[in-house]
C-alpha cells in the first residue's frame, strides 16, 4: 500500500491529530516533523477526495489523548527547572502511560500496519521537547552522559486540563502556573562534575581520604557512665587524623561548583606516614549536583594551596569528564620512592652495593604484608623492581631510591616482613632492615600518561 492508502486506514480508526498520524511514517522525508508529515497526508487525502480539510487537535485525538499538544508546556517547565544551573549538554527522556502505549499499538493494528512501524510517542516526546529546550537554552544534546537529564512523566499531569486552559482566555492565570506540569511530571537529574589534578603531601601522618574513628564510627561520641561523652580514642573529632588530602581539597572544589557534596578518587594511595613529593599523585574530585561547571581552575588551585598552608599542594587542576575517574582508578602506574633505611647491624659498602645490584631489575614475590592483612586478601603478588640504587651514609643507615611496578610493597622489599617478601634487602644482607621514612617521588602511567586530552573539558595544556 502507498503512504496515502495507509493514512486513510489510520484516519478511519477515529479522530487522530497530525503528530499521531505522521508518527507511523517517521522514517520518510527526513527533515519533517511528525506533525508536518501528518498534516501533509491529511491535506493530500482532502485534495484527492475534494473534501473539506478537517484537522484534529491533540485534545480530540484518541491515540495520544492530548499529549502531543503539550510539548511547548513541558519544555517551558524544564527550562524553568534549569534556572540557575550551569550546563552545556542535556538530554530529555520520558515515561509514557501504559494506556497511551496500548493506544499506539491498537492504532497501527486497526490500520493493518506493523506494531513498531515508524516511531513511538516516547521518542517523539524526547525529540520534540528536547529540541525546544535546546533552542531556549542554547545547550547541546549529550547522548552519552549529559550535564543534565530531564525525565518527563506524562502521567504526572493531565493534558486535558492544560490544553483546555490554554484555549480559555479566562484561564490565563492558570496557564501561567507551572504547577500544572511541574508538580510531578519532571524529574531533573544533574550529573556530577569533575576536577582533575595532582596533589603533593608535604607532611607525614596525613591520610589521603578522611579516616573515621574506628571506635566511635565517626560520631565523635561514646557511651559513658553519665550518657554520651566525647570519644577517648579520637578526642571527640570523629576522625583518626586531624585532616586528610580529601578534607583539604574537597570543600573548596565543592564550594566553587556550588555542589552538594564531593568524592575524592586517587590513583592509589601512599601510606599515612609517607610524603607524596615532586610530580604528585593524580586525583579526581567528583562534585554531586553542581550548579556551576566552569570555575577557574587556576584560582581554585591558589585557594586550596593558600588554605593548606604548606601541608598539601595541588597543581594542574583541570575540568574533566567522568572518564577521568576510571582513568585515575584503573590506569596501570609505576611508582618512584625514596626511603631512609636503618639496619640492625653494621654493613659495609660492598655488601650494600651487591644487594642493590641483586634487586635491580628483579621480579619478586610478596605475600600480603602483616600490616595490611586485616583488610586485604592473603595472596602472593608478583612485582618487578625496575631500578634501585642508593647510598650508605653510615654502617647502619642508608638512603634507597627505587622505581617499581604499581602495587609493590616498598617497606617489605626492604625489611622482608619475616620472609613474606623474597628477595629483600634485609634477606640479601642477612640483617634486620627497617624503613624509617618513606617518600613517594613519582606516580606515572606504565605505558602512557594519566592525562588524556579527550577526557578534559577545557583547553588548558598540560
Amino acid at each position: 500500500m502507498t503512504p496515502t492508502e495507509d493514512a486513510r486506514e489510520l484516519l478511519a480508526t477515529g479522530p487522530v491529530c497530525d503528530s499521531c498520524l505522521g508518527r507511523p511514517f517517521a522514517e520518510r522525508s527526513f527533515g519533517l516533523t511528525n506533525a508536518e508529515r501528518g498534516r501533509a497526508l491529511r491535506t493530500t487525502i482532502a485534495l484527492a477526495d475534494d473534501a473539506d480539510f478537517d484537522p484534529v487537535e491533540p485534545l480530540e485525538c484518541w491515540v495520544c489523548e492530548g499529549y502531543c499538544g503539550t510539548f511547548d508546556a513541558i519544555a517551558e517547565t524544564i527550562v524553568d527547572a534549569l534556572e540557575g544551573i550551569d550546563f552545556t549538554t542535556y538530554q530529555v527522556g520520558s515515561r509514557v502511560p501504559p494506556l497511551i502505549e496500548e493506544n499506539e499499538e491498537l492504532f497501527r493494528e486497526d490500520a493493518g500496519l506493523e506494531p513498531d512501524v515508524g516511531e513511538s510517542l516516547k521518542r517523539e516526546v524526547n525529540r520534540e521537547v528536547g529540541r525546544r529546550v535546546g533552542a531556549e537554552t542554547g545547550a547541546e544534546v549529550g547522548f552519552e552522559r549529559p550535564d543534565v537529564l530531564a525525565i518527563v512523566d506524562l502521567d504526572g499531569f493531565d493534558p486535558f486540563d492544560l490544553l483546555e486552559a490554554e484555549d480559555d482566555e479566562a484561564s490565563a492565570a492558570r496557564t501561567s502556573d507551572p504547577q500544572s506540569v511541574t508538580s510531578h511530571a519532571v524529574d531533573l537529574q544533574v550529573n556530577p562534575a569533575f576536577v582533575y589534578g595532582r596533589y603533593r603531601k608535604l607532611e607525614r601522618d596525613i591520610p589521603q581520604t578522611e579516616w573515621p574513628c574506628r571506635e566511635c564510627g565517626g560520631s565523635g561520641v561514646q557511651l559513658g557512665d553519665d550518657g554520651e561523652e566525647p570519644c577517648d580514642y579520637c578526642g571527640g573529632s570523629g576522625y583518626m587524623y586531624d585532616t586528610s588530602v580529601e578534607q583539604v581539597v574537597r570543600p573548596h572544589v565543592v564550594q566553587a561548583m556550588d555542589g552538594d557534596e564531593g568524592t575524592f578518587h586517587g590513583a592509589g594511595r601512599e601510606d599515612v606516614d609517607a610524603r607524596m613529593l615532586e610530580g604528585g599523585r593524580p586525583f579526581v574530585l567528583e562534585v554531586k549536583d553542581p550548579r556551576i561547571r566552569d570555575p577557574d581552575p587556576e584560582a581554585l588551585e591558589r585557594e586550596i594551596n593558600d588554605a593548606a598552608d604548606g601541608s598539601v599542594e595541588v597543581e594542574g587542576l583541570r575540568l574533566a569528564s567522568y572518564e577521568m575517574v576510571e582513568r585515575v582508578k584503573e590506569h596501570d602506574a609505576s611508582k618512584r620512592y625514596r626511603a631512609d633505611v636503618e639496619f640492625g647491624d653494621p654493613i659495609d659498602e660492598a655488601a650494600f652495593g651487591a644487594a642493590l645490584a641483586e634487586l635491580d631489575g628483579t621480579t619478586l614475590e610478596q605475600y600480603t604484608p602483616q600490616r595490611v592483612d586485616h583488610r586485604r586478601a592473603n595472596i602472593t603478588r608478583t612485582r618487578t623492581v625496575y631500578k634501585i640504587d642508593g647510598e650508605l651514609h653510615e654502617p647502619t643507615r642508608a638512603e634507597v631510591r627505587l622505581h617499581g611496578e604499581g602495587g609493590l610493597y616498598v617497606k617489605e622489599l626492604i625489611s622482608s616482613d619475616d620472609g613474606r617478601t623474597e628477595p629483600s634487602l634485609a634477606g640479601l644482607l642477612e640483617v634486620d632492615a627497617e624503613v624509617t621514612a618513606l617518600d613517594v617521588t613519582g606516580v606515572e602511567g606504565e605505558n602512557e600518561p594519566f592525562e588524556r586530552e579527550e577526557y578534559f573539558r577545557d583547553d588548558r595544556s598540560i
